[in-house]
């Protein structure tokens, strides 16, 4: 039966880290896949996590399932997190939601709803967007389209083209938006044009989809929900994945939330069910323990005081660590201007060169990032970031 099938191209990012792996240079440098890394090149725990755990192993009685939806605990944390404890939808009972297996989870359980809502849904999503959105929401079944967003000419958002562009799609159309820190280009959209945005979406009447996996990489965790608070305050639907794989350094726990936010509360209770439905028919019942964690850790006044320090500190360390590529690419007196690096935000940039030279730098100074031009900022520290900028100079 298997042999009708035919072999696919490796994933870029994945065999981006095997090519990594075998390259036998000690200065190598690997700024592709997505994880936060100290100045070690480790992916550490946080404290905060190390005490739920500790917190979790003494308390936790039973390996049995939990509940379809997922900790509610998580949920609830999540969604103060996310819209802020006293949020009208909150309150007035608006908001369904469930405990996914990661962002990625939350992704296609939603995609999966929007295709129970209508077979013929098309999501329009940010050109370019996370290369792993297309997968995901395409293979179950939508159309995507693309917007345009990023210009690489002048690293800047194209906002007047994205707004010209948005104003014409369907009524019924869904708008994926990156909620803070773009991925891959780490440009995001200012206070005033979410609130251009945000008239646009109740004018056209298309349905916002955030997709927020950095929150607390941006500016701070509560100026990182700007946008998505503005949606939700603004307009009766919103949806929203979250992720918890980066700001609480839960990767491998496969952490996340799919949430709907609803007209009413009637509305809420026929979403809450199918969406636990779209749950079930995918893996029956959520994981268990990096919810748990999660749950400890937000509704512990010191423990998320713990985490929302260790939060800051990994954004001002990469907001240090972009500064510092800056500086050294100015020593070594390159013709382009990467001062935009400095403005862009979370864990990711473009450095806006071609992918001839992308791959250059990879052939012939072991510096490894997807032909995109999209870095890791948490791959730099202090022990390469001067090697990195001679070889991004030659290369150039």
């Amino acid at each position: 039966m298997f042999e009708t099938l035919s072999a696919l191209a490796p994933d870029p990012i994945l065999g981006l880290s095997a090519a990594f792996k075998q390259d036998s240079n000690p200065h190598k440098i690997d700024l592709g896949v997505g994880v936060y890394k100290d100045e070690k090149g480790n992916t550490p725990i946080l404290d905060s996590v190390v005490k739920a755990q500790e917190i979790l192993l003494a308390k936790e009685t039973s390996k049995v399932y939990i509940t379809p939806q997922g900790n509610q605990g998580f949920i609830d944390g999540m969604l103060d997190l996310l819209l802020g404890q006293h949020a009208p939808a909150l309150i007035e009972n608006r908001v369904a939601a469930v405990q996914a297996p990661g962002g990625c989870g939350a992704l296609r359980i939603l995609a999966e709803l929007l295709m129970r809502v209508n077979k013929d849904t098309v999501v329009w999503v940010s050109d370019p967007t996370w290369a792993n959105h297309i997968p995901l929401l395409g293979d179950a079944g939508l159309e995507l389209k693309t917007y345009p967003y990023f210009d690489k000419a002048t690293a800047s958002i194209k906002f007047d083209e994205m707004m010209d562009c948005l104003s014409k799609v369907g009524p019924n159309d869904v708008v994926l938006l990156h909620g803070c820190c773009h991925n891959p280009t780490g440009a995001d959209l200012t206070k005033g044009q979410w609130q251009e945005l945000v008239k646009l979406a109740a004018k056209v009447g298309f349905l916002p989809f955030v997709d927020t996996a950095y929150q607390g990489f941006g500016d701070s965790i509560e100026e990182d929900t700007y946008g998505l608070r503005l949606l939700v305050e603004n307009l009766d639907e919103v949806i929203v994945a979250a992720s918890c794989s980066k700001n609480f350094g839960l990767y491998r726990e496969r952490v996340g939330l799919a949430a709907i936010i609803c007209k009413d509360s009637d509305v809420k209770k026929k979403a809450q069910s199918q969406i636990q439905s779209v749950a079930r028919g995918i893996y029956s019942m959520p994981p268990s323990y990096g919810g748990a964690l999660v749950d400890i850790i937000l509704n512990d006044e010191s423990l998320r005081a713990l985490w929302v320090s260790e939060v800051d500190a990994m954004r001002n360390r990469m907001t240090d660590l972009r500064q510092m590529l800056v500086q050294n690419l100015d020593k070594q007196g390159v013709d382009k201007d990467f001062s935009f690096i400095n403005s862009q935000k979370g864990m990711f940039s473009f450095l806006c060169i071609p992918a001839s030279q992308v791959q250059q730098l990879r052939n012939e100074h072991s510096v490894y990032f997807v032909d995109s031009s999209r870095v890791n900022i948490a791959g730099i520290n202090k022990g390469n970031v001067t090697a990195l900028a001679e070889a991004i100079a030659k290369t150039l």
